[in-house]
């Protein structure tokens, strides 16, 4: 079976197999807010290709400090995202723990970076698919902030709007961080990555 991979082979154990970035497949929903996390797998996989998995997600192998670690997309839109994610965790025995979401929040503003280790899904239709499926909030995310949502326009409709050109700056610079942050947080931990990146804006 194509999705079972091999573990990571370097001395320190990184405690991540699988990251997931959540968005909507198609065009339609290319570079909108809701898809943040499918740019930031995007920028982790680099040159590397996805190929469609026997479930309901695209996935690429990525090598990370001489270990592999699995970058998947779902295909199941954002707010069925738990059945392609509980699907590839349960094919390949991972715990929750052992699989990072990267998604939107309009919680945090534009431009600011958010890891956990668990948690709540924060009004996050598809985190909140996720913990239904995984039957678990004990799995790690990294948000990413879109806000706030401006006065008079439902989130619903917010967060399926494409960044304007005025954001489009930040929105780079903050991608950037995020993967950034994944790589520390595979190479030295979850508190050395939290202490760097889980700054206030103004902080930075």
């Amino acid at each position: 079976m194509e999705e079972n991979l091999p573990r990571p082979v370097n001395s320190r154990q990184i405690p991540l197999k699988a990251i997931v970035g959540l968005g909507n497949p198609g065009r339609d929903y290319e570079s909108t807010r809701h898809n943040l996390g499918f740019i930031v797998v995007d920028r982790l996989a680099g040159n590397q290709r996805f190929s469609a998995g026997t479930g309901k997600y695209y996935y690429c192998r990525a090598n990370f400090s001489g270990g592999q670690i699995v970058l998947l997309k779902p295909t199941t839109y954002m707010n069925r995202a738990g059945l392609a994610v509980a699907d590839y965790a349960r094919a390949n025995d991972l715990k929750p723990e052992e699989v990072l979401v990267i998604a939107d929040d309009f919680n945090l503003p534009l431009g600011q970076i958010r890891l956990r280790q668990s948690g709540s899904d924060g009004g996050h239709k598809g985190i909140a698919s996720i913990i239904y499926h995984l039957e678990s909030d004990n799995f790690p995310r990294l948000r990413l902030g879109i806000g706030p949502v401006p006065v008079g326009i439902p989130a619903e409709r917010y967060v399926l709007e494409r960044f304007t050109a005025q954001e489009l700056t930040v929105v780079e610079q903050m991608t950037g961080s995020a993967a950034q942050a994944v790589q520390l947080w595979i190479e030295r931990g979850f508190e050395i990555s939290a202490a760097q990146f889980n700054r206030a804006i103004d902080e930075n």
